[in-house]
């Protein structure tokens, strides 16, 4: 007890500490207590909302400690995550990609001295303030238009203001919105509005809608990007029904298909030993008569981009290959890969037909998956939306798969055979007795079923059958992100010009991505989009805009056939006639020399920097035999054809009266009405004093289709 009673004492003499209060029990009341240390403490400071798109800054304030570093958190989850918003170590705040479904967040700041200390701030995430960048109204019939209208930071529900009138509107993607709009009669400036969603509504800026009432002018060259090549009738036709009626029209028109080549080769091909000269003189026929323009110029393009050839050994092929092209050019992308990867004419060119699991150590036939991938569906490098390639770190492009994807594609796409005749599965592997006109077939214990590595770590499992593995590898392929600008890129440069901005192709490789319902791949969505786009109609009022590409020798003839009223007098209705004189310009249907096309849509132009892909063909043997054929055409020599250019035709009678009225004529049909002003008097100055109608209309003739006017199309 005394040694407790001293204890005490001393410890109230020297103080207390919070370990020993117990013994302080004891002590006078008359001791001071000793001030605990103040808490660290963290406060925020920043913005109270931000726009998807943009950034936020955040500082933290730390106080009763020298350590001033702090943790930053999103809703609790530190540096946040793509569905709340990413924020950085210096505060700066992103938000996500799509608004997520509270629009409301919490941003933190963590003391790093004392975990217990930390302040917050609330910020409210908005939508973008959209862009309009241009709009176009094309006439649809009557006063009804087409509105497409394109920009940027467009938001699903985003409302287009159309003259200060809310419109039902369509959503395609983030850059492009489309409506049906009335504009009355006279109408020459429509402005546009585009509204986000709350939260955080915004207005873009206006901008005046072009509006594209099917003139003379737009009819012709949408005639020209779209078919085989314009007439006065459809030009006619077009003008009444309006751009957007005119490709909705077609893509409610059957599909023209070429007959089948009977076994028993009629003459104009058991005189030359093969089905080829009759395929192509049926598909000559198709391509200038055909109702289905618009689909027979799309299934011509897709012809140069999923290349086979009749020069390989399956001539006979063809038929079935470009029915399938030419009913598949409105459905989907998907269908298309799908059909292409199972037709005979592609197996048989590319190896697929035929090709088994390897035996152990060796690999499968690599050809047809290497140049699905490098010329078909995604190239050789990464690409940006807007088809510019992509580059790493340190400025080098980055390789879209490797040569072991390679070998797994080629394992996947094992144990197809021709079909039966029937178009069933055969018994035997592989089945010798060709059949053309029906897609391969399978036989599954040919069939490679180990798992398999493709794009993107996807793999398909182990034990799966050949058609289960088909449609795995095409589905992976589908999904590649290289798949829309790669695609769209190039069939823009068949159907409206050769340099494409890099803003056109990411227009239209949005609408691949999304037809605005969710759907991938939608080809008429992206054939739309291609022919409607701002770029596309552009030169329809701006004679002077740079754009279009040079004529390959097909485009050129048949045009210039189409144009002219030919008719066909052969006996046998053989068109044949027009593969020998595309010949001699190096063009011919379905006979390209390589898997690589006629000519690669990279080619540029030497000693230029011009990507000018038809320029490939175009040599100075070439440039005089397009003359010459010039020549052939307005003297009506082609065998079996009638083009009746003398002073009793339609246009000798229109020469004969007035020399400038031909000239306009000819300006209307071969130039979309937009012939230069010096070039059409240098053409009447040089036809009136002619006396002979008929001599009239061949020289004006030949003048037209030898100018560069013509040859390039604007």
């Amino acid at each position: 007890m005394l040694l407790l009673r001293a204890a005490r004492k001393h410890l109230c003499k020297v103080g207390s500490s919070f370990a020993v209060a117990a013994l302080l029990a004891g002590c006078s009341s008359s001791t001071a207590p000793v001030t605990p240390p103040p808490q660290v403490q963290v406060s925020v400071a920043g913005n109270s909302t931000v726009r998807l798109g943009s950034s936020a800054q955040f500082t933290a304030t730390v106080t009763n400690t020298t350590n001033t570093a702090v943790t930053w958190q999103v809703n609790n989850v530190t540096g946040g995550n793509s569905s709340l918003g990413t924020i950085s170590t210096s505060g700066v705040y992103l938000p996500p990609a799509a608004m997520p479904a509270n629009n409301v967040v919490s941003i933190t700041a963590v003391s790093v001295a004392s975990a217990s200390a930390s302040g917050s701030a609330q910020l409210s995430i908005y939508n973008p303030v959209p862009v309009v960048s241009g709009a176009t109204a094309s006439l649809v019939s009557g006063t009804s238009y087409a509105l497409d209208v394109e920009g940027a930071s467009f938001v699903n529900g985003a409302q287009i203001m159309a003259a200060g009138s809310a419109v039902a509107t369509t959503f395609v993607s983030s850059t492009d919105l489309q409506a049906t709009v009335t504009i009355p009669s006279g109408t020459t400036s429509l402005g546009v509005v585009v509204t986000n969603p709350n939260p955080g509504s915004a207005n873009s800026s206006s901008v005046n809608a072009q509006i594209l009432q099917a003139t003379v002018s737009s009819a012709a060259r949408l005639l020209d990007q779209a078919t085989f090549g314009p007439t006065l009738s459809d030009i006619a036709t077009v003008q009444q029904l309006g751009l957007s009626g005119y490709i909705h029209q077609q893509f409610a028109t059957p599909a023209t298909l070429l007959p089948d080549i009977p076994a028993t080769l009629p003459a104009l091909c058991s005189a030359n030993n093969s089905p080829t000269p009759c395929e192509e003189s049926e598909w000559w026929q198709t391509a200038l008569t055909g109702p289905d323009q618009l689909r027979q110029r799309v299934a011509f393009a897709l012809s140069e981009l999923f290349v086979i050839s009749s020069d390989s050994d399956n001539a006979r092929t063809i038929t079935y290959y470009h029915n399938m092209l030419a009913q598949d050019a409105f459905t989907n992308f998907s269908t298309i890969m799908h059909d292409v990867s199972l037709s005979p004419g592609m197996g048989a060119y590319l190896n697929m037909l035929n090709s088994a699991k390897a035996p152990a150590g060796q690999i499968a036939n690599e050809n047809y998956p290497r140049e699905l991938m490098q010329l078909f569906t995604i190239g050789l490098v990464m690409l940006n939306q807007d088809g510019t390639p992509q580059l790493d770190g340190n400025g080098n492009t980055i390789p879209t798969y490797t040569q072991d994807q390679v070998q797994a594609f080629a394992r996947a796409y094992t144990g197809w055979t021709y079909a039966t005749a029937t178009g069933g599965s055969p018994t035997k592997f592989p089945n010798k007795t060709a059949n053309y006109f029906a897609p391969m077939a399978p036989v599954e214990s040919y069939h490679d079923t180990t798992a398999k590595i493709l794009l993107n770590g996807t793999t398909l499992p182990a034990g799966q059958t050949a058609e289960q593995d088909l449609a795995g590898a095409l589905a992976n392929i589908f999904a590649h992100s290289n798949v829309g600008p790669f695609v769209c890129k190039q069939l823009i440069q068949h159907l409206v010009t050769s340099t494409p901005s890099a803003a056109y192709v990411a227009r239209v490789a949005a609408v691949f991505a999304n037809n605005g319902s969710g759907v991938r791949g939608d080809m008429q969505a992206v054939i739309s989009a291609i022919l409607l786009d701002q770029e596309a109609r552009a030169g329809d009022s701006n004679a002077s805009f740079d754009g279009g590409h040079l004529r390959e020798p097909i485009l050129w003839i048949t045009d210039a056939l189409r144009g002219l009223g030919f008719t066909n007098t052969s006996s046998t209705g053989s068109y044949y006639a027009l593969s020998n004189q595309s010949s001699q310009l190096n063009e011919q249907p379905y006979r390209s020399g390589s898997v690589f096309n006629f000519f690669p849509p990279s080619y540029v132009i030497p000693q230029t920097t011009l990507n000018a892909p038809e320029f490939d063909l175009e040599n100075t043997a070439s440039a005089i035999l397009r003359l010459t054929l010039a020549n052939t055409i307005v003297y009506n020599k082609i065998s079996g054809f009638n083009i009746d250019l003398s002073a009793t035709s339609t246009l000798g009678k229109l020469a004969a009266a007035s020399p400038a009225s031909l000239v306009d004529t000819l300006g209307v049909t071969f130039m979309h009405g937009q012939m230069p002003a010096q070039m059409r008097t240098d053409i009447i100055n040089t036809i009136t004093p002619l006396t002979d109608a008929g001599q009239r209309t061949r020289v004006a003739v030949y003048l037209v289709l030898t100018s560069s006017q013509y040859k390039v199309m604007h």
